[in-house]
């Protein structure tokens, strides 16, 4: 879309047991984004970065999406892999989302054997920041991402989150 054009996503809040997440939708029903509400104007930066000027209107999600998210709060775990997804940002940063979606649950990572399963071991640093740039928190699971000690490292929803996701995925965490 040229960078001229506004494009009109839709922007859902849906209740969850970590609080109250930001659902953006293009008109396709993909999802765009997925934040949370104490993170919104990070949300629209994100959004701003990877898909131009952007309109953000409050509408409902699409049901599955809606429903997938809720299943995997309930606890089926591989509720989210059927998402469909948007991605803007660059193609070493979807690469890495992709492979992001790649991580069962119940399993973490570091940067460096993401950086690895990408086949760009030597770009540890960058692989960071694309897991940080991240705009589809949980379906494009960044929480999985911990420190080549197993130490849990910053997400962007807060290690508090980041802890719980890893605990109801199964995931020991201290």
């Amino acid at each position: 879309m040229p960078a001229s054009s506004t494009e009109r996503f839709h922007l859902d809040r849906v209740a969850t047991p970590i609080g109250v997440a930001l659902l953006v939708t293009d008109a396709e029903g993909r999802l765009c984004a997925l934040d949370w509400v104490d993170y919104e104007h990070r949300m629209a930066e994100l959004m701003r970065q990877q898909h131009g000027r952007a309109d953000l209107v409050e509408g409902a999600a699409p049901r599955p999406v809606t429903r997938a998210l809720n299943d995997y709060f309930a606890g089926d775990l591989g509720a989210l892999a059927a998402v469909p997804c948007r991605f803007g940002g660059t193609p070493f940063q979807r690469a890495v989302w992709s492979a992001l979606r790649g991580i069962a649950p119940g399993a973490t990572t570091s940067y460096g054997r993401l950086a690895a399963r990408i086949e760009r071991p030597r770009a540890v640093r960058a692989v960071g920041h694309a897991n940080g740039a991240n705009p589809i928190s949980v379906v494009v699971p960044c929480h999985r991402v911990i420190g080549a000690s197993g130490a849990l490292t910053g997400y962007g929803g807060g290690l508090d989150r980041k802890r719980w996701l890893l605990r109801h995925e199964g995931v020991a965490v201290g």
